[in-house]
């Protein structure tokens, strides 16, 4: 029937919300939104994630790759806007793309629905992996977070990248070879940094140097991590599959003698 939830995804998204829901039960698992805005340096913020080892699923790269040539996402958009958006390589061409939705919100609307749910089933692939790695969180590097709402309520924590408007001036500027009314134009294309921040649990202030982001980025990794029972949760099932081991080698011995 159109319009159909797939068996496997309903399942899927029973299995992640009991992971990390905070009903009845030890969840053992939770999602972190973390977002920014525009030359606020999400990307500093999140190199230093990845350097201690945690999950972070990025959304831009995941829109990235479920239009890549010959996926279902791929085939609806050529068939919607035309051969003319593509590169010579087979590719879409994204600043075409871009030019069309730009000046047509009904088009706009149009990719929206057809990206949007191979871009959420394809990151619900990637957070039911490090579930069963076993990972106490899973970043989901959402860039408008905020700004849609619609996620942050599968988030136990939100983080905001953030700076003063005059930092993330002069870094567009500076980062993008602007002059101030094109750079304080895209900026003001977003919501403020400042309205983002009466939104988020968690501010990572990047307005000074690396290393005081770094050190705010560890305190809030440390403060995620920080969990007995997920603890005792980890080394239990150590113990499980490890006395599971001995019983097969112990059977294995028997069966060979």
């Amino acid at each position: 029937m159109h319009g159909a939830v797939p068996p496997c995804i309903r399942r899927a998204v029973h299995a992640v919300r009991a992971a990390t829901d905070g009903s009845g039960f030890q969840s053992t698992m939770f999602l972190v939104g973390l977002s920014g805005g525009i030359a606020s340096g999400k990307s500093t913020v999140v190199a230093v994630l990845r350097e201690l080892g945690c999950a972070v699923i990025d959304a831009d790269v995941t829109a990235r790759e479920v239009v890549q040539p010959h996926l279902k996402a791929y085939q609806q958009i050529v068939r919607y806007f035309g051969t003319d958006i593509l590169l010579e390589s087979g590719e879409i061409n994204r600043e075409a793309l871009g030019s069309i939705i730009f000046s047509q919100p009904e088009k706009r609307q149009l990719l929206n629905a057809i990206t949007h749910p191979e871009i959420q089933k394809e990151m619900l692939k990637q957070v039911l992996k490090y579930f069963v790695l076993g990972y106490r969180y899973v970043i989901l590097d959402i860039p408008l977070l905020f700004e849609t709402n619609r996620l942050t309520k599968f988030m136990k924590h939100t983080v905001l990248v953030y700076c003063d408007p005059q930092t993330q001036l002069s870094r567009l500027m500076k980062r993008n070879g602007l002059c101030q009314a094109e750079a304080e134009a895209r900026i003001a294309s977003q919501l403020p940094l400042d309205e983002k921040r009466k939104l988020a649990s968690h501010i990572i202030d990047n307005s000074g140097d690396r290393e005081s982001t770094r050190r705010q980025v560890l305190r809030l990794h440390a403060r995620l991590e920080d969990s007995l029972d997920f603890l005792w949760a980890r080394l239990a099932l150590g113990a499980a599959v490890a006395g599971l081991g001995g019983l097969l080698y112990v059977l294995l011995q028997h069966f060979i003698s």
